[in-house]
C-alpha cells in the first residue's frame, strides 16, 4: 500500500465558478489498482498523445527534407548545435568549462542547470548512446510526458476535448521544433505540467518533488515553485479570512446586528476546513511546499560556493552571458530599434503584436478564472521571458512552458465543429513545420 498521484481524477471538471483551491487528497492504492488507473488515464489521453506525435513527426519530416536540400544534417541541428552542445559538455566533462570572449565576457557552463546533463550521462551509461543521442531520446520522451501533463491539467479543469486541443496547440506553436531538440524545454514543461496537476488534485508531496526537479532543470523553475506556494498559502489565508468574517469554523450562522436577518455561512472556498481536520493533511501541504524550492536553491547555492561569490554567484555567471532581469527595458529598446528602417519596422510591429497577444491571452485566462497555480506559473514564465535583458531570439522558446496561455484558444476551438477544429490545427501544423525547418536552417535558437 502506498501513495501515488493519479493521472486522472475521475470527477467532473469544473467549468465555471472559478478555482476553489486544490483538495487535500493522498489516495492510497495498491499496485494492481495503480496499473488500472494508469491504463485508464493513458486511454483517455491517447487522442492527444497520438495527435501530438503526428505533429512532431510532420515537423521532423519537413526538417529532414529541408536540411537535405541544403546539404545539412537535421540530426546535427537537433542534437549538436547551440545549447545542446553545452549540455553534452556538462554531461561529458562536468562543470568548469568556459569560453572567454574578446570583449571580456565569460560564458561558463555553470549557467546550465544539471538535470538534463545527468539524464544524458545516465542514458549513455546504460546503453550504446552518445551523450547527444541520450539528450535526443530524453527530449522525445519528455515531450510526450509534457503533452500528457498538459492534457491532464486541461482535462481536469475544462474537459477532455479542451485537453486534446490544448496539447495540439502546444505542438503547433511556431517554435515547436524545440520540443524535439536536445534542449531542456520539453523536460521542464513535463515536470511543470505534472507538478501543476498534482497541485490541482491535492497531492502535495508529489507536487513538491516535481517542482524541485523542475528547479534543477531551468532557472525558470522559480515559476513552478511560486505556483506550488501560491496554491498552498493563498487559499489557506483566504479560508482563514472567511472564517474570521463569518464566525468560528462549523458555525451555521454568522452573528449580525438586531433586526437583520442572519446570513447563512458558506463553506470555505478551498475546502480548508476539511483539510485541517484530515489526518496529516496540513503536514503534507507544508512538506510539499518545503520540498518545492530545494532543487533550484540547492544548485544556486552550489554555484555560489563553487565560484566563491556566495548566494549571488549564479547571477554573476548569468552576467557573463550578458543575461539578467531588467524589467524589459532592453527588450523595449531592441523593439524600438526595429523601426529605424522599413523592412525591420515590420518585425517591430510583429514583436509588439506578439507581446500584445501574450498580454491579452493572460487577461483572458484571468477573466476565465483559471486555477491560481496556472495563472501564477504562466505569469512568472512570461515575465521572466519578456524581461530578460539578452538573447531576444530565444524568447519564443522560453515561452514554451507557459502552456496555460493556450487554454483560452483551446476552449475557443472546442466550441467549433470537430471538422473545423481539425482543419485549423492541421493548417497551423503545416505552417509550423515549415517555419521550424526554415528557422533551424537559418538563425535558429541561441
Amino acid at each position: 500500500m502506498w501513495c501515488t498521484p493519479l493521472p486522472f481524477s475521475g470527477r467532473r471538471p469544473r467549468r465555471s465558478g472559478g478555482w476553489r483551491g486544490p483538495p487535500i487528497i493522498e489516495p492510497v492504492i495498491d499496485h494492481a489498482t495503480r496499473g488500472t488507473v494508469v491504463r485508464t488515464a493513458l486511454r483517455r489521453a491517447a487522442p492527444a498523445l497520438l495527435g501530438f506525435a503526428a505533429v512532431r513527426a510532420l515537423g521532423l519530416l519537413v526538417l529532414v527534407l529541408w536540411s537535405a536540400a541544403r546539404g545539412r544534417s537535421a540530426y546535427t541541428l537537433l542534437t549538436a548545435r547551440w545549447d545542446a552542445l553545452w549540455y553534452t559538455r556538462v554531461a561529458e566533462l562536468g562543470y568548469g568549462y568556459e569560453v572567454r570572449l574578446p570583449d571580456g565576457d565569460v560564458h561558463s557552463n555553470l549557467a546550465f542547470f544539471p538535470l538534463l546533463p545527468w539524464l544524458e550521462r545516465l542514458g549513455a551509461a546504460v546503453g550504446p548512446l552518445s551523450y547527444a543521442d541520450a539528450g535526443f531520446v530524453v527530449s522525445l520522451l519528455a515531450s510526450l510526458a509534457a503533452a500528457w501533463g498538459i492534457f491532464a491539467v486541461a482535462d481536469h479543469v475544462y474537459g477532455r476535448r479542451a485537453g486534446v486541443l490544448a496539447v495540439l496547440l502546444w505542438a503547433v506553436v511556431p517554435v515547436g521544433i524545440v520540443q524535439s531538440m536536445a534542449y531542456s524545454e520539453s523536460l521542464f514543461t513535463a515536470l511543470a505540467a505534472w507538478s501543476l496537476y498534482t497541485v490541482l488534485t491535492g497531492r502535495w508531496i508529489t507536487a513538491g518533488v516535481l517542482a524541485s526537479l523542475a528547479g534543477l532543470t531551468r532557472p525558470v523553475g522559480l515559476a513552478v515553485v511560486a505556483a506550488v506556494w501560491a496554491a498552498g498559502v493563498v487559499p489557506f489565508v483566504r479560508s482563514r479570512s472567511t472564517a474570521a468574517a463569518h464566525g468560528a469554523p462549523g458555525s451555521e450562522r454568522a452573528p449580525g446586528p438586531a433586526g437583520v436577518r442572519p446570513v447563512r455561512r458558506q463553506p470555505a472556498p478551498d475546502g480548508a476546513h476539511r483539510d485541517r481536520h484530515a489526518p496529516g493533511a496540513g503536514a503534507r501541504r507544508v512538506l510539499g511546499m518545503l520540498i518545492a524550492p530545494l532543487g533550484a536553491a540547492g544548485y544556486v547555492l552550489w554555484v555560489g560556493h563553487r565560484t566563491g561569490k556566495g548566494p549571488l554567484g549564479y547571477l554573476d555567471v548569468q552576467a557573463g552571458w550578458r543575461n539578467g532581469f531588467d524589467g524589459g527595458r532592453a527588450f523595449a529598446r531592441f523593439t524600438a530599434e526595429k523601426f529605424t528602417s522599413f523592412p525591420s519596422a515590420l518585425a517591430g510591429v510583429g514583436l509588439i503584436a506578439g507581446v500584445g497577444l501574450l498580454v491579452w491571452l493572460y487577461l483572458v485566462c484571468v477573466r476565465q478564472r483559471q486555477p491560481l497555480p496556472l495563472l501564477v506559473h504562466a505569469g512568472v514564465v512570461t515575465a521572466l521571458a519578456l524581461c530578460a535583458s539578452s538573447y531576444f531570439g530565444s524568447k519564443p522558446r522560453l515561452l514554451l512552458p507557459a502552456f496555460p496561455l493556450l487554454l483560452p484558444l483551446a476552449l475557443a476551438l472546442a466550441r467549433l465543429r470537430p471538422r473545423t477544429s481539425v482543419l485549423v490545427v492541421g493548417g497551423v501544423a503545416v505552417v509550423s513545420a515549415v517555419y521550424g525547418a526554415f528557422w533551424l536552417n537559418g538563425s535558429g535558437p541561441p
